[in-house]
């Protein structure tokens, strides 16, 4: 007996307003894990797509930004580097720097990119600037590895607390996620951030300790100077990691840093969760 085609089953899918802790909804965010993935390799793809040098890019920017801080901090301001070659010193820094102030830029715009998705589709909105973070992490590992070869030309050993590494590369993670998820929700209604966000990278390059070593603010300063810069810690981190006990982080500073960027982070995500039913509708 053929099918009564006159009679269709339509699914429908409510999606309700979430209010409070129930707004973040992590369960959520596990289920569209497989997307979480695809979106990243999406923007790892189409980051180098076409382009000539391909991903030798990833290499060039850390090089040049070395070379520019090299010959104006380390020949012309003569800052000290700790007794570090200065051009380990400088990318040293540089290497979290840059996965900060890459994976910020890109996420900061990452709605609107991808407003064709939003607009047609039901997921979780905040998949697309985390997915944005972790594709980052490709210039973060060439950056690593360049780091290790400099190290090797220089002669330079890594210390014992080369273990600790791992955790200071999440807590860049956390520190970049915890910044750009607020700037990816206020973009969508606010199209200013978009010209504010570069203009926080240039300076930020320069009043974070990559050309110098944070040693160098007044004490009476430098827990100040922590908690307004979070990726201080982070970078004092990087370098205590690789070179020893003469770039041991100010602690007080650090974990006053680590606290600022996990509240970012958690207030930002039930930020971002709570607005995104209206990002269709602005964006």
């Amino acid at each position: 007996m053929p099918p009564d085609i006159t009679q269709t089953t339509i699914t429908e899918r409510v999606i309700r307003s979430r209010h409070g802790l129930a707004a973040l909804d992590l369960k959520e965010l596990w289920r569209y894990r497989e997307l979480f993935f695809l979106l990243s390799w999406r923007n790892i793809l189409i980051r180098y797509k076409q382009t000539y040098l391909g991903i030798a890019w990833a290499l060039l920017q850390p090089v040049l930004t070395v070379v520019i801080f090299t010959f104006v901090f380390g020949k012309l301001a003569k800052f000290s580097s700790g007794g570090v070659p200065y051009p380990v010193f400088a990318l040293a820094a540089i290497v979290p720097w840059q996965f900060f102030s890459n994976a910020l830029s890109e996420s900061s715009n990452s709605l609107i990119a991808s407003q064709g998705m939003i607009t047609k589709i039901y997921f979780p909105r905040l998949l697309i600037p985390a997915s944005s973070i972790l594709s980052g992490g490709v210039d973060l590992l060439v950056s690593i590895l360049l780091l290790g070869v400099l190290m090797l030309w220089y002669g330079v050993s890594v210390s014992a607390h080369i273990l600790l590494l791992p955790l200071f590369l999440l807590l860049a993670f956390i520190t970049t996620s915890a910044v750009a998820v607020w700037f990816s929700a206020l973009n969508v209604k606010y199209r200013d951030v978009k010209y504010v966000v570069p203009f926080i990278v240039r300076i930020g390059m320069y009043i974070t300790p990559i050309g110098f070593m944070s040693s160098v603010v007044p004490e009476k300063w430098r827990l100040l100077y922590h908690c307004a810069n979070p990726m201080v810690g982070v970078i004092d981190g990087f370098r205590w990691c690789l070179f020893g006990a003469n770039f041991e982080p100010y602690w007080p500073g650090f974990f006053s840093g680590v606290a600022i960027s996990f509240f970012l982070l958690i207030s930002g995500a039930y930020f971002f969760r709570n607005t995104e039913k209206t990002f269709a509708d602005v964006i």
